[in-house]
């Protein structure tokens, strides 16, 4: 009588275990792991078999140590604010270009807190991912340069550093483009709305904005009334803007959102209000989500290609961390104005909301 053979415990399943159960040299399963194209059908039917009743998981993290941070099969991407549809375009874009390349991208969502950042940069090193595509919550660049000089690629995104491959679009000539349009409608007193101006995309949009009230010949502090607010939720930011506009008759006839987000959250509240977009106030958005082309009133925005950001930051960092001739590039792209039903001319003879037909005032 016969013992039967007692199966690897599980968790513990190795290579050899199967090599053996699949009748195959352990060197073939390797080149199934790592260079498919090398086994024949028969074997890799064989091989992949005996994995899925053995239950092998390969050890990633024991193979990129043997084989060095260029085999890594991930990409840490690092978000401020997952929540935003912005970022939901740019994630697909990095997985376009991580899958190109036989990568995955794994997702972390800062929340727009450099402890958090920290948190997940750390894990992502531990983890021996190939490197990080980052939307850093701050312009820490000493923390970056520790993570490159430990091996790490770091490719930025939103963000430029001396030193470092970025992908950004030329926020300042997003924000003239949303001006000018305002300005060549008529308005002359506009609300710039924002989460504040820590934040260099805003900064750069609100750049743009004064650059053309002064192309036209306008003072800028004269033309823009900034409202910010400190918070990450966008509609929230909005809402709390249209409540300014509201409840203090600010003399405005049109607002520029730093965000598509924001002027969504700026629009339901003033309609909300009894205010009429853009009869009483037009609104100019920034990014060209899909919730802008389907809001109850389709918003007028500035166009960003963010499947692009994501797509050419990952192929910057694939490049930075495969390729020994890699040197780093910054790419910055443009912006296109895209005119919708949020934004007309004012009212005749208006110099801002028409408070005597607003309902409770």
């Amino acid at each position: 009588m016969h013992a039967e053979k007692t199966p690897p415990a599980p968790g513990r399943v190795t290579i050899r275990d199967v090599a053996r159960a699949a009748g195959v040299a352990v060197g073939t399963v390797s080149n199934l792991l790592n260079a498919p194209d090398r086994v024949t059908p028969d074997k890799r039917r064989r091989i992949e078999a005996a994995i899925q009743e053995l239950g092998y998981v390969r050890n990633v993290g024991a193979a990129t140590t043997r084989a060095g941070r260029s085999a890594a099969r991930t990409i840490g991407l690092v978000v401020v604010d997952v929540a935003n549809p912005f970022f939901t375009e740019v994630t697909r874009g990095a997985e376009d270009a991580a899958n190109a390349a036989g990568r995955l991208v794994i997702l972390c969502n800062s929340d727009s807190d450099s402890h958090k950042e920290r948190q997940y940069l750390q894990v992502l090193e531990e983890q021996r991912v190939l490197g990080a595509l980052i939307s850093p919550v701050a312009s820490d660049r000493r923390r970056l340069v520790s993570l490159r000089e430990r091996g790490m690629a770091v490719v930025l995104l939103e963000r430029q550093h001396r030193g470092f491959c970025s992908v950004t679009v030329d926020s300042v000539q997003g924000g003239d483009q949303a001006v000018s349009h305002l300005l060549d409608l008529g308005h002359r007193r506009i609300a710039f709305v924002s989460s504040g101006l820590s934040v260099p995309q805003f900064s750069d949009r609100l750049k743009g904005a004064q650059q053309a009230c002064r192309r036209a010949g306008l003072d800028p502090g004269a033309t823009l009334v900034h409202l910010e607010s400190p918070h990450i939720d966008g509609h929230r930011t909005g809402r709390e803007a249209a409540a300014r506009i509201v409840g203090e008759r600010l003399p405005v006839t049109a607002a520029f959102a730093a965000a598509d987000v924001i002027a969504l959250g700026l629009i339901n509240e003033l309609t909300s209000r009894g205010l009429s977009v853009p009869g009483d106030v037009s609104v100019v958005g920034f990014d060209d989500i899909s919730d802008a082309l389907h809001a109850p009133v389709p918003l007028t925005t500035v166009r960003q290609p963010m499947r692009e950001l994501g797509r050419l930051g990952n192929e910057l960092l694939i490049a930075e961390a495969t390729d020994p001739r890699h040197r780093h590039r910054q790419h910055v792209l443009d912006t296109e104005l895209i005119v919708r039903a949020s934004t007309a001319t004012p009212a005749a003879g208006a110099a801002g909301v028409r408070w005597s037909h607003v309902p409770g005032r």
